[in-house]
């Protein structure tokens, strides 16, 4: 159970939903199969497919958001308009215009939908209610919209906003490369830069020593970092992007190893939340006060 992305979120301070009200809560709106006629359907699931909907791990909390959708190609909508639009063009003498072609199509995906397969997914959500964190762990900007729009709809009062810090990403990682990484923090070999130009152009770096003259020449020519790969105290490695978003998160060997040799699959499962956390919540605070600390909203 290691989160693979992070987008950031902050609940205020006092908010006042327990575990057993969230539990209460996702249970009333769980994931249901499409219906013949659903392209996707959205719902809760539970985490560890027990009926319990809030994992809690100390005061960490996790929770499942479930999509199920219909494997309907549009390819596949369009190969077989078209074998009709050519049967019907014998018949008619003529081919189905455009409104004709469109009925068509629409009326094909009625009659596939229901004989479509179907694919479930789940996001994962991690809440930490005491210090106010929720991440999702995605590297969909759309798709973490998706959970909260589900969170919305679930919940009666859900006061969610972005994590917003004094300086942006962007202005704090072109300091870090142009100089030193901040406390706590060693820069990797990875990075984005890109031209504030209407080009846009763009220099990604992979594996690639990032203190030589190269960057800071980039830097100077107006280029400025998107992406930075950061490993914080040799424990947590991840790629920090000009939207706050942590992605490619790695918990290091060194993290890995306090597992054990655990068997259990449910308690290993709890045991790599609970170290997940424990991480995230050491190294959240520190890198927010790198960027300049938070603004309140």
């Amino acid at each position: 159970m290691w989160f693979k992305n992070l987008q950031l979120y902050r609940l205020p301070a006092g908010w006042e939903v327990t575990s057993a009200q969230l539990e209460t809560s996702l249970s009333a709106r769980p994931l249901q199969p499409c219906g013949s006629q659903d392209m996707e359907s959205r719902g809760w699931v539970s985490p560890r497919n027990d009926d319990v909907m809030v994992r809690a791990i100390g005061r960490q909390w996790l929770i499942a958001l479930g999509m199920e959708s219909r494997l309907l190609p549009a390819s596949i909508v369009r190969q077989e308009a078209e074998v009709r639009a050519e049967t019907l063009a014998e018949k008619l003498g003529y081919r189905p215009g455009r409104g004709q072609m469109k009925e068509l199509r629409e009326q094909i995906t009625q009659e596939l939908l229901p004989r479509a397969f179907t694919r479930q997914r789940r996001t994962w959500v991690w809440i930490d209610p005491v210090d106010g964190w929720l991440g999702i762990d995605t590297s969909s900007t759309a798709r973490a919209e998706e959970v909260l729009e589900c969170l919305r709809q679930t919940l009666d009062n859900f006061p969610l906003t972005l994590l917003r810090t004094a300086r942006s990403p962007m202005s704090a990682m072109t300091d870090w490369l142009a100089g030193e990484a901040p406390t706590g923090f060693t820069v990797d070999q990875d990075c984005e830069l890109r031209s504030v130009s209407e080009e846009k152009a763009t220099v990604r770096y992979a594996r690639h020593p990032l203190d030589g003259s190269e960057i800071k020449d980039h830097l100077a020519a107006g280029k400025l970092p998107t992406r930075l790969a950061l490993t914080f105290n040799d424990r947590v490695s991840f790629v920090l992007t000009d939207k706050l978003e942590l992605k490619r998160l790695d918990f290091l060997d060194i993290v890995r190893e306090e597992l054990g040799n655990e068997d259990d699959a449910e308690a290993l499962f709890d045991a790599e939340f609970a170290l997940m956390t424990g991480e995230l919540v050491r190294l959240l605070p520190v890198l927010v006060e790198a960027l300049g600390g938070e603004l309140s909203a």
